[in-house]
């Protein structure tokens, strides 16, 4: 076992370790906007369950040889949008293991079964003004290289944010700690759990 898969195991809490038999093998999804905090999240939340991370679009990049922005220009968004999928599915095999998401990857129908299926989704929430801060930190976002990336980011919100909404969890992605939103999903999840979510899990003891 890789030493950082090791430290997390041990560093897991015993009601961390109940959560993850509880979702009976199944992987945490993080789905949202970009911007909305899926990956550095995402890295938090998978050592606090002693789980592996993977970031989807790291894995197209490897898969491809080139980076996502080249892979719009020089290959356009459908074939990125066909790859894409296709690797989400191949991760989805891999075992348990919490999963970041590109921006568009859960509006494919087939992505968002697979998804269902084979794991629990969790919907990164994050309001405009919120999104707009983060992203202009970062010049690679292929989506927003338009006249108006605020239109452009507002429309894109409008269109996913109902699709976004299918997710089996939901919690608001906000300037606080992540580790604050870590507890936030783990808190979501149990209850969903313990609720009986209909996705055939395990409720926790």
């Amino acid at each position: 076992m890789p030493d950082a898969a090791l430290h997390n195991k041990m560093a897991a809490l015993p009601q961390d370790c109940a959560l993850v038999a509880a979702l009976g093998g199944r992987s945490i999804v993080l789905v949202g906007m970009m911007g909305a905090g899926k990956s550095s999240v995402g890295r938090k939340l998978a050592a606090r369950l002693g789980l592996p991370f993977i970031d989807a679009d790291a894995k197209i990049e490897e898969a491809a040889g080139m980076s996502i922005p080249d892979i719009f220009e020089t290959r356009g968004e459908a074939e990125f949008r066909s790859g894409e999928a296709r690797v989400i599915a191949r991760l989805l095999d891999g075992g348990p293991q919490v999963l970041a998401t590109g921006g568009g990857a859960y509006m494919n129908p087939d992505t968002r079964a697979l998804i269902r299926a084979k794991a629990v989704s969790v919907w990164l929430k994050a309001d405009f003004d919120v999104l707009m801060k983060r992203i202009k930190r970062r010049t690679d976002r292929p989506m927003l290289k338009t006249a108006d990336p605020a239109t452009t980011l507002q429309q894109l919100m409008d269109v996913r944010y109902p699709v976004y909404s299918e997710a089996d969890v939901t919690v608001e992605s906000r300037e606080v700690l992540h580790e604050v939103i870590v507890e936030e999903i783990l808190d979501r999840l149990r209850a969903a759990l313990n609720a009986g979510m209909e996705t055939g899990l395990e409720k926790l003891p």
